[in-house]
């Protein structure tokens, strides 16, 4: 079976985006970017499959924040109840995604986050 692709319906400028070079991850504890999926705003600067939008959560109680989603992840620092997270990706009991008050990286445990309304 054959499949044609069909014409866009709208206008693409050509050469719109091009990757010219490795992406520059010199700030990865502060870059919300993984090989699979990145914030939305970082779309067009980073190529990966998948974009998101963040979705603000607030830290219930005390938490810590960590470099993978696993209880033995390095413990990248400790969040304050009250604090905001951005989540980005909810796997395994796991959210990923940036803390709001210094743009710091990590995941942390379901549990300790509740969407905020």
């Amino acid at each position: 079976m054959t499949v044609e692709a069909s014409p866009l319906p709208i206008d693409v400028p050509a050469a719109q985006l091009a990757l010219l070079r490795p992406a520059d991850r010199s700030d990865k504890p502060h870059l919300p970017v993984r090989g699979d999926l990145a914030h939305i705003g970082l779309a067009g600067r980073y190529f990966v499959p998948h974009y998101a939008v963040p979705m603000p959560h607030t830290i219930k109680a005390i938490a810590v924040l960590r470099a993978a989603g696993k209880a033995e992840g390095e413990e990248l620092r400790t969040l304050r109840a009250g604090e905001v997270f951005d989540v980005l990706d909810m796997s395994g009991g796991w959210a990923w995604g940036q803390c709001e008050d210094d743009m710091l990286v990590g995941y942390v445990e379901l549990t300790a986050i509740e969407a905020r309304p």
